[in-house]
């Protein structure tokens, strides 16, 4: 591009490429491989067990993503961790030898496997958090749906709608009032 094709006003800016977000089908993809990944590793159970609860929460929550008015971070925050945040982790830590991940001191005292398990609790918590926002959506729908219910199915009360009062009209343009 010249200098003068800066101040050229016929052409259109050109536009970002984004990448689709994944599919559901990606996504359970993704947890599939994720779970085959710890089963087939020489992982320790505690290890295994995280994972495994991580990713059957993630299986509960996602198909409720669409109906439950989750925010595109809590949706992004589910999908990021099925796709990208729990295979890094794991990952990160598969290719650290057994004996040096599991015996050296890398953070602050902790070994490599403790520092695995904190991020693992980590995803486990926030993902329950999500989840728990999702039910308790469902539930209060829940609950106000039984409220109009009562109200308008509970013997012996008879509730006439209440009368629209009109909204006066200004008599003039002129009048605020």
């Amino acid at each position: 591009m010249g200098l003068f094709d800066w101040f050229r006003v016929d052409q259109e800016p050109p536009v970002p490429v984004t990448a689709a977000a994944p599919t559901a089908e990606e996504i359970a993809t993704a947890l599939d491989m994720m779970d085959e990944k710890v089963a087939g590793s020489a992982l320790c159970s505690c290890v295994v067990f995280r994972v495994r609860r991580i990713t059957k929460r993630l299986r509960e929550t996602l198909p409720r993503m669409t109906n439950t008015g989750l925010t595109s971070i809590e949706q992004y925050s589910l999908i990021a961790t099925a796709t990208s945040y729990l295979p890094q982790t794991i990952g990160s830590y598969v290719r650290l030898p057994r004996d040096w991940a599991d015996s050296r001191p890398v953070d602050m005292g902790r070994s490599s496997l403790l520092v695995l398990v904190d991020q693992l609790d980590l995803l486990g918590e926030t993902v329950d958090k999500i989840y728990d926002a999702v039910l308790a959506k469902d539930a209060e729908a829940l609950v106000i749906h039984g409220r109009f219910l009562a109200e308008k199915f509970t013997p012996g009360q008879t509730r006439l709608p209440e009368p629209k009062q009109p909204t006066p009209q200004p008599t003039s343009t002129l009048d605020l009032g």
